[in-house]
C-alpha cells in the first residue's frame, strides 16, 4: 500500500460542483492500494502515516507527528499510484488491487484513521475527484507498506 504524504495548510475534494471533503493544517494523503494488500498492510500504512514526524517543533525541526501539531488528516483513494511505470510510454495496472479490493480497504483504512482523536475527511472511492491543497514547504513523502514484510 502506497502512501503519498503532503503537509498542507488547507486542501479539499470536489466532485462536480459539491465539496466532499476539506481539511486545514495537517496531511493529503493520496492512498494507492496494491494487489497483495491486506487489512494489514493499510493499518501499518495508517501506524506510519499518524507517527511520521512531519511537522515542526518549537525550534522550527521536523519532529512533530499528526497528532502532536494538531493536524487533520484528508485521505484520498489514488488508483494511479499503484501503477507499474517500469516499462514503455504507458502505465500498467496489473499491480493494483481490483476496484471491490481496493474499495474495501480504503474503507478500512478510513475507519480505522476514524478511530483516532483527529480530524478524518476522506475523498470518494471510484470519483472523478478534483483535489486542491495548498502544499507547506513544499513538505511530501513516498510511503510504501510492502505486504510480504
Amino acid at each position: 500500500m502506497i502512501g503519498l504524504l503532503q503537509r498542507v495548510r488547507h486542501a479539499q475534494v470536489e466532485i462536480g460542483t459539491e465539496r466532499v471533503a476539506a481539511i486545514g493544517a495537517g496531511m493529503l494523503v493520496m492512498v494507492g492500494i496494491q494487489r497483495d494488500d491486506t487489512e494489514a498492510t493499510a493499518a501499518r500504512l495508517l501506524e506510519r502515516l499518524l507517527g511520521y514526524r512531519v511537522f515542526a517543533d518549537a525550534n522550527g525541526k521536523m519532529n512533530l507527528n499528526i497528532k502532536q501539531a494538531g493536524g487533520e488528516l484528508l485521505l484520498v483513494p489514488q488508483f494511479t499510484l499503484a501503477a507499474d511505470t517500469r516499462n514503455g510510454m504507458r502505465p500498467g495496472f496489473s499491480t493494483a488491487a481490483c476496484p471491490a479490493v481496493g474499495q474495501r480497504l480504503f474503507s478500512y483504512l478510513l475507519a480505522q484513521a476514524q478511530l483516532q482523536p483527529l480530524a478524518v475527511a476522506a475523498g470518494r472511492f471510484g470519483g472523478d475527484m478534483q483535489v486542491s491543497l495548498q502544499n507547506d514547504g513544499p513538505v511530501t513523502f513516498w510511503l510504501e507498506v510492502n505486504p510480504r514484510q
